[in-house]
Parts: C-alpha cells; sequence; structure tokens
C-alpha cells in the first residue's frame, strides 16, 4: 500500500513539472511591455520651478554628477530675448479712473486682477497674488475687496511709484537662453511656467493666453519645438478655466493629467498613494525648507514597494535663493539616495515618463511565431516627432535560448529567467515597426 501511495506522488510529481514545462513553452512569443523603461520598478522626476539661478548653478551639477536629468519650468519673460510681461487691453488709466466709482465685481474682476500688477507700483503684484489666491480658495468676495483696497492705494499714490512695471518678485534671472539651451542638450528638459508666474486664474482670457502662448513660442523659438511638450502653470492651479485652454496648447501639464488610468496626488494631498487602484500613481511631493531628510529618504523607499508609484518632486529655493530653499549639500545627500538605487528606479524628465506612459498604453504588438524565430509587429497612433522615448520590451523565448539578436543586429541579449519562463528584455522606439527575434549561437 506504501509503495502504491510512493509511486503515486512521483508519477503526481512528473505530471505537475511536465505541465509547468508545457505551461512555460507556451509562454514563447508572449511580449509585454514594462511598466517603466528599463524594466525597473518605479520613476521619479526631479523638477524645479520658477528658473531660479542656483537651480542651475547648484542644484544641476549634482545632478550631473550622477547622470539625473532634471526639469526646469522657467519664466521666460526674466530672460533677455524673450517677449516681457504686459497687460493687454484698454488703457490702464482709462480703468484706474474707473475703480473710483465702481467696486470690484464679477463683472470687471478678470480684467482688475491682470491689471494690477502692471501699473509700475511697489506691492503690485502682492495684491495681484492675494487676489487670486482668494478667488481660487473660493472666497470671491474677499478678492474683490483686495483689489479695491491696491486700486485705492495707487490712486491715492500709497503706493511708490517705479520706472517700469515688475511681476514676479523672484531675484533676477541670469540664465541666458544659450545657457539653456546648452543644459538641454546634456539631458534636462526646459518647460513653460508661462511669462511673468501670473496667477492665471483670475485673468481674463486676452492675458491668460499671452502668459501661455507667448511662454510656449519663446521656448519653441529659442530651444525648439521638443521643449513645448510640458508645462507647470503657477502656483500649482488646478483651475477649470485654465487647464481647459493650457491643455491645448500643451500635451502635459504638471498640474494636471486628464488619463483615466493615472491618478494623481498633488503636493497638498496627505492621501497615501498605495491606496489608490489605478495603473499609475503620480505622486508629487514639494520638499520645503524644514522638511527632514528622513522624510524624503521615506518617499523613495515607498515607491520601492510598489511597481506604480511615480514620483515626482517640486523643487523651488536652492542654497537661500528663491522661495522655500533647500541647501546643496541637503541636495547631494538626497540625489546620492536615489542614485544608490538606481538598478530599481528610473529617474527621467517629466516629459519623458509622461511620454513612456502614453507609448505603453497606445501601443499595440502583434506576435507571428515562424520555424526558430519570433516575429513582432509594433504599432502605435501617436505622433513619433513628439512621441520619441524608447519603450521596454520583455519577449519570452524558448528555454534552450541562451542569447538573443534581434534582427541580426550586431548586439546579443542575455535571457533570463522567472516564474513563466525564460525572457529578454530590450529597448526600441514605439513606431519600430518589425522586429525579428532570433537565437544567437554566440555571444559576440
Amino acid at each position: 500500500m506504501q509503495h502504491k501511495k510512493t509511486l503515486l506522488i512521483l508519477i503526481f510529481g512528473l505530471i505537475l513539472i511536465y505541465s509547468c514545462n508545457i505551461e512555460k513553452e507556451g509562454n514563447i512569443g508572449q511580449t509585454i511591455i514594462t511598466k517603466w523603461q528599463g524594466d525597473k520598478r518605479s520613476a521619479v522626476s526631479i523638477t524645479y520651478d520658477d528658473g531660479i539661478i542656483n537651480q542651475f548653478t547648484v542644484a544641476k551639477p549634482i545632478m550631473d554628477k550622477f547622470k539625473m536629468p532634471g526639469t526646469f519650468y522657467i519664466i521666460t519673460g526674466k530672460i533677455d530675448g524673450s517677449e516681457k510681461g504686459k497687460f493687454i487691453g484698454r488703457p490702464k488709466e482709462e480703468i484706474i479712473e474707473e475703480t473710483k466709482y465702481s467696486k470690484t465685481n464679477e463683472n470687471n474682476f478678470f480684467e482688475r486682477a491682470s491689471l494690477i500688477a502692471f501699473t509700475g507700483t511697489t506691492e503690485a503684484i502682492d495684491f495681484h497674488s492675494r487676489a487670486g489666491s482668494l478667488y481660487e480658495a473660493g472666497n470671491r468676495l474677499e478678492a474683490y475687496i483686495i483689489l479695491d483696497e491696491g486700486y485705492s492705494k495707487i490712486r491715492r499714490g500709497k503706493i511708490k511709484n517705479l520706472n517700469e512695471a515688475i511681476f514676479h518678485d523672484n531675484v533676477i534671472d541670469t540664465t541666458t537662453w544659450q545657457d539653456l539651451k546648452n543644459y538641454a542638450k546634456e539631458g534636462h528638459e526646459i518647460a513653460s511656467h508661462t511669462v511673468t508666474h501670473a496667477r492665471l486664474a483670475v485673468l481674463d482670457e486676452k492675458n491668460l493666453l499671452y502668459e501661455l502662448e507667448q511662454s510656449k513660442k519663446d521656448i519653441g523659438h529659442f530651444l525648439g519645438e521638443k521643449y513645448t511638450f510640458s508645462a507647470e502653470c503657477p502656483y500649482g492651479t488646478e483651475n477649470e478655466r485654465v487647464m481647459e485652454y493650457a491643455h491645448k496648447l500643451y500635451p502635459s501639464l504638471r498640474n494636471r493629467m486628464p488619463e483615466l488610468y493615472l491618478e494623481e496626488i498633488n503636493r497638498g494631498s496627505d492621501k497615501k498613494p498605495e491606496e489608490s487602484k489605478k495603473e499609475y500613481v503620480q505622486w508629487q511631493r514639494g520638499p520645503l525648507t524644514n522638511t527632514e531628510m528622513d522624510k524624503m529618504k521615506e518617499w523613495v523607499d515607498t515607491i520601492l514597494i510598489h511597481d506604480n508609484i511615480w514620483l515626482v518632486l517640486v523643487f523651488h529655493g536652492v542654497d537661500g535663493v528663491g522661495w522655500e530653499p533647500k541647501t546643496g549639500e541637503e541636495l547631494e545627500d538626497y540625489f546620492k539616495y536615489i542614485n544608490d538605487r538606481k538598478e530599481q528606479i528610473w529617474t527621467a524628465t517629466f516629459a519623458d515618463v509622461t511620454k513612456y506612459i502614453r507609448e505603453r498604453k497606445s501601443t499595440k504588438i502583434e506576435i507571428e511565431l515562424k520555424e526558430e524565430r519570433i516575429k513582432l509587429h509594433i504599432s502605435s497612433n501617436l505622433d513619433p516627432n513628439v512621441y520619441d522615448v524608447p519603450i521596454t520590451l520583455k519577449t519570452y523565448v524558448p528555454k534552450s535560448w541562451k542569447n538573443v539578436a534581434i534582427n541580426k543586429d550586431d548586439v546579443i541579449y542575455k535571457t533570463q529567467t522567472d516564474t513563466l519562463g525564460s525572457y529578454v528584455t530590450y529597448s526600441v522606439m514605439p513606431n519600430e515597426r518589425d522586429l525579428v527575434l532570433e537565437e544567437a549561437l554566440q555571444n559576440n
């Protein structure tokens, strides 16, 4: 009886092994696009707002040392050669005179909020910004009162006049378009943060469009159309009217991405990314001056536990220059921490991660098994002139293959194994068309 039992166990084991081998062999040709480029565990994009000089002179060299590309959202109106900020509309004096007799209301608010920063006076930016903040928070009547207060001071000469209108109050940028062109050639993304860093939600249509369109034109002119892909509307606005206009001009906004398969968690949210059921989670974190390094490193640890989180870091000031600055020493420590985990983390620009995700979702692969070859036909409905980031494929091959050649190229790929069988990973363009995988008899 014991012998029969042992025999049955042996037979069952052989059947199980045979079944597993059948299953593994049945996966031959199966090809997937990995969730992240290089089949990494997660992705990180390091972004900077405002185009502050220390971002380029302090932070960028640290990133260069670790071969990390960054995304720099620049205020184009601060750069010599660009079109400057301006008010588009009726004569300034006419609007200011009207504020004597009529209070700010829903009918004139956008026009007055658009003008006040260009009245050539101190505190002008502050009145514009405070009114915009209140408006976006839903406190519209308070926003109207702030503008009335500002215009009253302007009329009565209580605000000092300046020789010229100023707008964004950051330190004057000394970065040139040639500098930015060089940084772009090094692999960094230079992208739009509008002309003047205005509160877009409180601009009228003409001035809102100018901020978005002119910034795009200048970047396209000086750097090329490639760098007009993404933008960040100032103050992280998610105002519906602004998003509608901006999405028509820029394929990607850090403010908001409309993909249904992606959940966005903005900087102000305490929601935990692991709670999301979406295929992708864009998790934005904005390190401030008092944000502890342990907390920042904890964000990195979190994305390594899960395979669907894209950590988007948002920095502003660096080494005492700009809003909520972090020191160069802190950035060195933090970027090294990320770099030490580069085998698992794909660090890429905001544009490149966006493109990769969209390419992965839109690319179709047809598989044909013929003799000792695996033939793949790859197609995508995205514009190849825009969507130019290589995608990573993972193709299962016969377990007898130790090395693989693709399209008889000289590059040889070594196979790896997982629970589904032997496979090879490699990168191609989304519109690569036809690929043929064959066993490479020797590793050249």
